[in-house]
């Protein structure tokens, strides 16, 4: 037979070993009810409001919004052109409140790929150069020494990334070492823990990598660092299913879908994964918006990688408007809930009445009306996220973090989070 014949054999043993995740097909009404959730998002077509991330999802999914849809496409064309490229000088304005971030950048080049569409021309070339001007400008933040770290973040690295690459353009072999030596090394990607969306996003640039090839010198690694995030994150998996937490698990099913694994137990985490987001579903506690748009796809059994080669023929049902209104305003009873602020001095704490249904940034509203208690926040494609309490501002490395009382960390964020009666929710200033 021969060595040849016997590798082969031994290659067909090993694929035989290999394990792929599926996600089975869930109920039609829920899936549906979910991509409802996405029309209201398709009727604020402010900059401020926009974001590509939802027309993605939607393109891969099994569902379409029709002319809403067009219509936020166009949108998007039309503000982010003109606040991206309508100005090559420093006072920058155009009737742009805002310049969109890089990684806003990112997902409309992947906004345009899931129209099928190539950046091309002039001011497709200007929107590549920014994007690439913005991986070296983070590469040089980052250090030859790999001590430092991104402006941003290295899920907005990872992105920009799988932008370029699934447009078919080259990314340096040095901008590409940055993010591999970051999967590579683990502390580079915990902000206190694993953050299990930002290893998937940087395990779904490098799936992109490897499959043109961009990089034949960083292959081997490439390859390695994609099966080191898989692990990562199958290592991630909580006793109930979620993949960090629920809101990450979207994205790591993502690059877990994208190749088979030789690994035991794949099929089994993926399937565990996919009960925990069911319940979830059922519930209706799964509401915001960007992680609705990479749960969809994954309902379709597609992933990000399908933007390579999209396929924009194919059948998608129309999702009706719902008419159902889940808003508190029509609830009439009224709940206490305790905010406490430890890291400022003298320390806050006060019950807040509010009605059943409100969110936590409800809640710290309506202790602003009170008096006596002051908060900023930026907006950001998951939702606002705190930026200043009582007067303290975030500095470098640091975020206010939201915990249940005694100590429970919220995985949703304040626009989200609903507390319940009795609840003590506490905004602590950390470092990462």
């Amino acid at each position: 037979m021969g060595h040849l014949g016997a590798f082969f054999i031994l290659l067909g043993a090993l694929g035989a070993l290999a394990e792929i995740c599926v996600i089975p097909e869930m109920d039609n009404q829920l899936v549906e009810k979910l991509g409802q959730h996405l029309l209201p998002w398709m009727d604020q077509l402010s900059l401020e409001h926009l974001n590509p991330s939802l027309y993605v999802g939607l393109r891969l999914s099994s569902m379409q919004a029709g002319t809403k849809e067009d219509l936020y496409l166009h949108s998007l064309k039309l503000d982010y052109q003109k606040c991206l490229l309508g100005s090559t000088s420093r006072n920058y304005n155009n009737g742009c409140q805002t310049k969109p971030s890089m990684g806003q950048l990112a997902l409309y080049l992947l906004t345009l790929r899931a129209n099928c569409e190539f950046v091309g021309s002039r001011k497709g070339d200007r929107l590549v150069s920014q994007l690439k001007w913005f991986l070296e400008d983070e590469k040089r933040a980052i250090g030859h020494d790999h001590k430092g770290h991104p402006h941003t973040s290295y899920y907005q690295y990872g992105l920009s990334i799988l932008a370029l690459c699934v447009h078919q353009k080259r990314v340096h072999d040095s901008v590409v070492g940055k993010l591999l030596y970051a999967v590579e090394h683990d502390h580079h990607l915990h902000q206190g823990h694993l953050s299990v969306d930002t290893v998937a996003m940087a395990g779904l640039a490098l799936t992109c990598l490897e499959r043109f090839n961009f990089n034949p010198d960083l292959r081997q690694r490439i390859t390695l660092a994609i099966q080191t995030s898989k692990e990562k994150i199958l290592k991630a998996q909580t006793p109930e299913g979620y993949f960090g937490n629920v809101y990450s698990t979207p994205l790591a099913l993502q690059l877990l879908m994208t190749s088979p694994m030789p690994r035991m137990g794949l099929g089994i985490a993926c399937l565990k994964a996919r009960t925990a987001l069911l319940a979830i579903l059922k519930d209706g506690t799964f509401q915001n918006a960007l992680m609705i748009s990479q749960l969809l796809p994954v309902l379709n059994h597609k992933t990000y990688m399908d933007l390579i080669f999209p396929d924009c023929q194919a059948p998608r049902v129309m999702l009706a408007s719902t008419l159902e209104n889940p808003s508190p305003a029509h609830v009439s009873e009224m709940i206490s809930v305790t905010l406490k602020v430890s890291s400022v001095l003298p320390p806050y704490q006060q019950a807040i009445s509010v009605l059943a249904g409100s969110s936590l940034k409800d809640v710290l509203e309506k202790a602003h009306e009170l008096g006596g208690f002051t908060y900023g926040t930026q907006a950001s494609l998951s939702g606002p996220y705190l930026t200043t309490v009582m007067g303290k501002a975030v500095g470098d490395r640091e975020f206010w973090q939201l915990l249940r009382a005694p100590d429970t960390p919220l995985q949703q964020g304040i626009a989200d989070y609903r507390p319940q009666d009795g609840e003590t929710i506490e905004l602590r200033l950390v470092s990462w």
